[in-house]
């Protein structure tokens, strides 16, 4: 086999993984695309909390707390660990804590970039 094949086959091999790196970046997005589980991902951003605390901070009704912390510990955005018979949420990656972070930043471009209401 020559090494101009051996190049072509990297290069499919990088495709893939690129082509699975933007699904899966995608699917981190969709998930950030919720006003609750933004408000969640962005408490989150600041420590560790229970559902108590996160349902306050949001918002939201406990249920529906509830089951957005279990799309997003299942995504693997979340993490859990008991506290006596609480059960407390954190960020997995600060990485995601920098995205929501960077995300209300353009948000508050975005709104800064309105025409005042009269």
């Amino acid at each position: 086999m020559s090494g101009s094949g051996n190049a072509a086959g990297a290069h499919g091999v990088q495709e893939r993984a690129t082509g699975e790196r933007l699904d899966v970046a995608a699917s981190v997005l969709a998930l950030l695309a919720d006003r609750t589980r933004l408000a969640l991902l962005a408490e989150l951003g600041r420590g560790e909390a229970d559902v108590t605390t996160l349902t306050e901070a949001c918002g939201a009704a406990r249920p529906s707390v509830s089951q957005h912390l279990a799309k997003l510990r299942l995504a693997g955005l979340v993490s859990t660990r008991k506290d006596g018979r609480r059960v407390v949420y954190a960020l997995r990656h600060g990485h995601l804590r920098r995205l929501v972070d960077e995300a209300l930043n353009v948000a508050d471009h975005q709104i800064g970039a309105l025409p005042p209401h009269d």
